[in-house]
Formats: structure tokens, sequence, C-alpha cells
């Protein structure tokens, strides 16, 4: 069967890669083409325009971009029209989704399935509307979400898991024995200030004036985004009085933490900070986090990594009235969301400050208050969520579902 996806930005390719790989398990022959990414383009298939080129987020940008985006709207939905797919599989990615399922609906060309909903739950409730027309299946990653759709709404959704369980398992299932053994013996407190430059100059800086205190006794690394330049980071980094520290010239990357056992060879200074890309690594080594609001609170969670939940935004007490105002959530983490209470602190708009930040870090370090209460609320959280599996099993129910479609007619 033809499948046609489309993923707006690096998590959604990454996503999107994971359910192609299972679909062509359940179906040998499928082809695919897409708007995506690199890691959709290795899976296989033909990629007719990179994320890259239409991932403008937030007003301004959205924009001062319209021009592009609407010929990106208008080439996709020319390239599905001629292609004529078996079904087209949306991920995330609303703005630009949504307009494609009313296309691809209203001139019956095919299913049009959506893996990882849009966030209606959170704000623009009104989308229902529009989902109910538009989108013959939906498959979620979110286990709150039945409700939401199903009761609420009338609704019916298929929950499938989440698939940051996939991506964790590998990796955390060393961390057992790496603190059995006892090789993780330095404190590494890990700093994941988002993967957009807005979220990047909003928070870091804030960040690391939180951590500065405890930069002799701990090593404080910095999970930065591969899409990010380097200047971005260096820039903050010198603003906030840190500087970037290099390992030894023997290891191949020399601003980057790699291994537990090089950087505990080196003892932390005041006033240095590390680099990696390899946020799971970060992770599966970091003896607690401060986390821009994302996906990445879900992942630290996972890793089991106590964390303080971060989001500031320019013009703090305004962003606070719009979110009391338009956002109809108790919570803005997953963590938190999925279990319906607080276990991790949410430090959001003009709450958003150092000190605050540094006296949450305090109770969540070894020895901290909070620490043992966050980690059994994890266990909470990855048991609500169940097993990996969830790109298998989105696959298997859609292709299921095209099968039956084809048998009815």
């Amino acid at each position: 069967m033809r499948y046609y996806l489309i993923a707006g930005e690096a998590s959604g390719d990454l996503h999107a890669s994971r359910l192609m790989a299972a679909l062509i398990n359940e179906d040998p022959q499928a082809e695919f083409r897409f708007f995506g990414g690199d890691k959709m383009l290795a899976v296989g298939g033909t990629l007719i325009r990179h994320y890259r080129s239409l991932a403008y987020m937030g007003f301004i940008p959205v924009i001062l971009h319209a021009r592009t985006i609407i010929r990106g709207l208008a080439q996709c939905k020319q390239d599905i029209s001629l292609w004529k797919p078996d079904v087209v599989i949306l991920i995330d990615y609303p703005g630009f989704n949504m307009k494609i399922a009313r296309y691809v609906h209203s001139h019956k060309i095919c299913p049009v399935f959506y893996y990882i909903a849009p966030k209606l739950w959170a704000w623009k409730e009104w989308r229902i509307k529009a989902i109910k027309r538009d989108v013959d299946a939906l498959y979620s990653i979110l286990p709150f979400e039945v409700d939401f759709f199903e009761k609420k709404h009338g609704y019916p959704i298929n929950y499938v898991g989440n698939p940051t369980v996939d991506e964790v398992a590998p990796v955390y299932a060393a961390v057992a024995d790496r603190k059995a053994d006892g090789r993780n013996t330095t404190s590494v407190i890990a700093i994941l200030p988002g993967s957009r430059r807005h979220e990047i100059s909003d928070n870091l800086r804030l960040m690391l004036k939180a951590t500065m205190p405890f930069s002799a006794r701990c090593h404080i690394v910095i999970s930065k985004a591969p899409n990010i330049d380097d200047k971005t980071y260096s820039s903050i980094i010198a603003e906030a009085g840190f500087r970037v520290r290099s390992l030894p010239s023997d290891v191949p990357e020399p601003t980057t933490y790699t291994s537990p056992k090089t950087t505990n060879n080196i003892a932390p200074e005041s006033g240095t900070v590390f680099l990696t890309t390899d946020t799971f690594t970060l992770l599966s080594r970091a003896t607690a986090a401060l986390v821009v609001s994302g996906t990445a609170v879900l992942e630290t969670a996972l890793f089991r990594v106590p964390q303080v939940v971060c989001y500031h935004s320019k013009g703090g007490v305004f962003a606070s009235l719009f979110r009391r105002l338009f956002i109809r959530i108790p919570y803005v983490s997953l963590v938190n969301l999925i279990a319906n209470r607080e276990i991790v602190p949410e430090l959001l708009g003009e709450q958003m400050t150092a000190a605050n930040c540094r006296s949450h870090l305090v109770t969540i370090l070894p020895g901290g208050n909070a620490r043992s209460e966050q980690l059994s609320g994890y266990e909470e959280v990855a048991a609500a969520i169940g097993l990996p599996g969830a790109p298998g099993r989105a696959a298997k129910l859609m292709v299921e579902k095209l099968q039956s479609g084809r048998r009815a007619t």
C-alpha cells in the first residue's frame, strides 16, 4: 500500500521514521512519500520537502514566512492528488496538518489517520469539530487523551502507548548496572533548555545562574540542540558567568561530556560547563535536571532523573495571564498531566527565576526532601504510559483498518 506521511519538526521526523519501520513489518510492500526529515529518508521512500523549510513556530515567524508556508501547503496538496496514496498519515504539526486533512477529506482522496494528536486538551478545543469531520482514525500516545476525546467529545480513538518509552528503553536499560557498580560517582546536573532558539534565549541564562553555586561540586552539562549554532550557546554561557570546559585532547569531541569515567577524572570546577548533543546519554548519568517544558520532561522522568520544569518567556506576567485565560489545563508538563497531580514542580512565566529554580533544585539533589517522592511519582507515570511498542501497535491497527476497508469495497 501507499503511505503519505507529513511531519513538521525534528520530533515528528523521529516518530514518523519509527512508525514507517513498523509499517514495513506489517506491510512489506509499503511505499512511502512524505514531507519530513532525514530519519524518515533513512527508512526509505521519497522525501518531497524537508521539514526545515516549513518549521516556523509562533505567531510572528508564521506571519513573516506565510508565503513559504502557503506554497508548501499547495505543493503538498498537489503531490497527494497526483500520487493517490492509500492513506495520509499526519504526525502532530496541527497548523499545517489540519489543513491537509480538510483537503484530503473534502476531495475524497483517501482515509486520513492522525498519529500523535493535536493537543486540543490544552487549547483550541474547537478544533475537535475538524477532527471529527476530517480524520478517519486517531492514534493517541497520551493515556489521558482517551477520556478527553471519547468521554468528553464522543470521538473514539486508539491509545497505542508512548513512543518515547521505545526511544528511552535501550539506553535506560544500562543505568541500573552503572549505578550498582559505582561508576557514576560524580554528581551531574543536566540542563535541557529546549530545542527552539527562543526557548534557549529565554531560559538558559537563568538555568545556568541557578546552578552556579553547585558548579564547584557537580558537573553542569547542557543538552545542545543539534539545529542551533554554537554561538547562541556560547554568548549565553558567557553572559551567565560560565565558561565551556574542554575534556582532555584524547577525547574525540573535546567540548562534549562523553562518559562518566572521563568526566569523573576531572574534578568539578566553579563556573565551568560541558556541552553535549547526546541528551539520552546525559540523562542516563544525570543526578538531577532543569528542564524546559516539552517532551524532554517525559524523557527525563523515564530516565528517573528528578527535575525542575522551567518555562520563562519575555513578558512573564503577561505570559502567565495569557496561560490562565486561554490554556485550559492545570499543568503544562506531561508528567503532571499523566499523573493528574503535581509530581514535578513547574516554574512558569514570572515564577521562573534563578532563585526559585535554585531553591527547588536543592530539594531534588541527593539528600533533598523532595527527591524520593518525585522518583516514586515517576513509577506511577511509567505504569500509566505502559510498555514499549507504540509504533508497532499503531502500525498494526493502521494496516488492519486499511485492509478491512479494502475488503468492504
